[in-house]
């Protein structure tokens, strides 16, 4: 394309000439083929025509003429939308049989949910909702009452979902999600769209009841029209097409209902969800039903397709949006199909349930509880964003919350507190941010959550530095103070206390997110089960030194020497919460012992590859512990120490198993009423007792024997692995 008039060369008289695309006022099309012609005869094979500043970027960004994966301006049907309906892609009525435009209807219904639930998976809006023509000139179904009802509706949740994303920030997982590509996204009568649906829904119910009524009342009801013109198909077209309806205008509810401020409409928002269930529960009935009335080849290959009915939809073309998909070539895409569309939006409304039934509590500690527990089962991008969404408002928890009265909670501070003076400080500010950012960040996926809690391990260390220094240059050296009843005094302990503990709370998660995302081999699990061990070590402490201090007694003992949590386990007055770390400690320490003396009697999990020494690996693994000093003074040297002489003689005088388990049986009745943590203590029995005999069989058989194979696996715990002795 030129942008100024040029002079015409000869057409090649066996290209055709495209009428489709016409020259603007300022620009005219010439034909390039004999100049690509006389280049790719130039061309050697591996050389390509490039300007000044080709850089690696445009390389992979290349067009590759007529390759259908590289070339976003190929054609395989149409130049345009304007093309497409002009040749009866998308016709408006869908048919003049009003039982095939039903048909019809409904198969744009279900490929549309296909379209939407794997655009929700990270696809481009542009390849998959808006490929439906139908919505990119959504005025030309006016006419169609129920179509364009539905159409509307699917709109304004697209709109809705993109905002809550983008509010959530976190689109930065996949940055195609929130792309609108110019896309109209935004319509005059939008707002009107549940109403008209209603109205459509309405007439619908009015056309199913008539067609269900006895003949002595049907005289009553002979003035409404039937849906389409078969009777013995209408009961089962009106009823598929209600709940198709019906879970679009719930799910848009849910929607509305979990954006409003401070968690006010999540109560609202479970009715909505259980009634979308119900609904995909009849959609997913219907099936049976669309199927034996669709005509043709329909049951061919039914798994793999996008509507109920096994039938292609009218009115789709991706093509047709690829040279909006992006500034690089489109990705090749795959509609998920119907089946598998339904079983999203079904996890997706299970996850939204659990987000809507929490109880908002203002606790920190139960917060980052519910929100690790919460992310288990791999929750989908759009349920993340709304829990992000619900926990931080306008710089508050839940809106409501300032997070200076969260920290005063989470650090064991009194309520009369939360008012004073200190939380203007520039750094307790700063903390605060820190706070909503780790909230943030815990909302995100495993792998983007990882990379992102290492690095702002850095950042909570950085601040109880800056805290400390602010606290000592404005109330002194806090071991010359001896009037505890000083409210500064006691905040700037209590903070700079409970900064630790969530700086180990933190190091904690992320090395045992490197279990989810499978990032460590069975050579490495020695050295990170020492490391979750010494990392465990230092969160049990700063949490028990928390809790001593938030009462008058605890004071007074704080005063002595602090033992470990593992010296004082047996102590009855321990908190029951630093006792459940003591069961993680203990297994930790047990896993450690465990691979460290397979490594020296058996020698097998050693790290012995090719490229990398134990020492290389250690630093790969750790290096942003390492750089914010979590815990001080530990390196490499550190573990060689601990482990270099575990034997199997000694793991069995100190067995560390039968501690986890002694704990885990004895805490039971401390958390009755928490099922999370109950499940939690049920799996470390199991990974203890398992482990315990798995240790007792290696002893008794004798660790030599070449016939015995030890494999570790994660089939009661996802961190802390099983051992399984076999003999080969």
């Amino acid at each position: 394309m030129a942008h100024k008039p040029i002079e015409s060369e000869a057409r090649d008289p066996h290209v055709p000439v495209t009428s489709s695309i016409s020259s603007g006022e300022n620009t005219v099309w010439a034909d390039v083929t004999s100049l690509l012609q006389a280049a790719s005869q130039g061309l050697q094979e591996g050389e390509l025509i490039h300007g000044d500043n080709f850089n690696l970027f445009a390389a992979m960004s290349a067009l590759e003429i007529m390759d259908p994966k590289m070339d976003s301006g190929i054609v395989c049907k149409y130049y345009s939308v304007d093309e497409a309906i002009e040749n009866g892609a998308a016709p408006v009525p869908l048919s003049f049989d009003k039982t095939i435009d039903v048909q019809c209807t409904i198969d744009i219904m279900d490929h549309l949910l296909s379209c939407e639930a794997t655009w929700h998976k990270g696809h481009s809006l542009a390849q998959t909702v808006f490929s439906c023509i139908y919505l990119l000139r959504l005025d030309r179904t006016s006419s169609h009452a129920i179509l364009h009802s539905y159409c509307r509706l699917i709109r304004a949740t697209c709109k809705a979902v993109i905002s809550v994303v983008s509010d959530a920030r976190t689109h930065e997982e996949e940055d195609l999600f929130t792309m609108t590509y110019g896309l109209p996204l935004n319509g005059d009568g939008d707002g009107k769209c549940l109403s008209m649906l209603n109205a459509v829904e309405e007439t619908i119910s009015r056309q199913l009841r008539a067609c269900k009524a006895p003949s002595s009342k049907k005289r009553v009801l002979e003035d409404i029209e039937p849906l389409q013109t078969n009777l013995d198909l209408e009961e089962g077209y009106c009823k598929a097409l209600l709940c198709r309806l019906r879970f679009r205008k719930h799910f848009y509810h849910v929607l509305m209902c979990m954006r409003r401020p401070q968690g006010r409409g999540l109560e609202l928002a479970r009715k909505h969800i259980a009634s979308c269930l119900s609904e995909l529960e009849c959609i997913y009935k219907s099936a049976e039903f669309l199927r034996s009335s669709a005509c043709g080849n329909c049951e061919d290959g039914i798994e793999d397709k996008t509507t109920a009915s096994g039938c292609e939809p009218i009115g789709f073309d991706a093509s047709l949006n690829s040279r909006l998909s992006a500034p690089t070539p489109p990705r090749a895409i795959r509609i998920l199909n119907w089946k598998k569309a339904i079983e999203y939006f079904e996890k997706l409304l299970h996850h939204l349930d659990i987000i809507c039934s929490y109880s908002l509590d203002p606790s920190l500690e139960a917060v980052l509880r519910f929100v690790v527990q919460f992310q288990k089962p791999q929750p989908d991008l759009v349920a993340r964003a709304h829990l992000q969404l619900l926990l931080v408002q306008d710089g508050k928890l839940y809106g409501r919350d300032p997070i200076f009265a969260v920290i005063c909670r989470a650090a064991a501070l009194p309520e009369v507190v939360k008012n004073h003076d200190i939380q203007k400080n520039e750094f307790v500010v700063q903390l605060g941010q820190l706070v909503i950012n780790l909230l943030k960040i815990l909302c995100t996926n495993a792998a983007w959550q990882r990379r992102k809690l290492g690095k702002i391990l850095q950042d909570w260390r950085v601040i109880y530095v800056q805290l400390e220094l602010a606290f000592k240059t404005e109330f002194g050296e806090m071991s010359s103070i001896t009037n505890e009843e000083n409210v500064c005094i006691k905040l700037s302990k209590h903070i700079l206390i409970w900064v630790e503990e969530q700086t180990y709370w933190i190091a904690s998660r992320f090395l045992m997110l490197g279990f989810e995302l499978e990032l460590y081999s069975p050579s490495e699990y020695c050295m990170v089960y020492w490391y979750i061990y010494v990392v465990l070590i230092k969160l049990a402490e700063k949490h028990h030194l928390k809790m001593v201090m938030s009462n008058d007694t605890g004071k007074r003992k704080g005063k002595k020497r602090r033992d470990s949590p593992k010296d004082v386990a047996r102590d009855y007055q321990i908190p029951p919460a630093v006792l459940f770390l003591q069961c993680h400690i203990s297994l930790a320490e047990g896993l450690t012992m465990l691979l460290a003396a397979l490594r020296n009697e058996n020698r097998v999990f050693q790290s012995l590859g090719p490229f990398n020494t134990e020492h290389e690996i250690f630093i790969q693994h750790f290096e942003l512990l390492q750089q914010a000093c979590i815990p001080d003074h530990i390196s490499y040297l550190s573990f060689k120490d601990t482990t270099a002489y575990a034997q199997f003689s000694t793991l069995v005088m100190y067995n560390y198993f039968k501690d986890a388990l002694r704990l885990a049986k004895e805490l039971r009745s401390s958390f009755s009423n928490d099922p999370d943590r109950m499940a939690e203590l049920r799996k470390i029995e199991q990974v203890a007792e398992h482990n315990g005999i798995a240790l007792n069989v290696i002893c008794r058989v004798g660790a030599l024997d070449p016939s015995l194979k030890v494999s570790f696996e994660f089939n009661h715990h996802p961190y802390f692995a099983t051992a399984v002795v076999r003999r080969s």
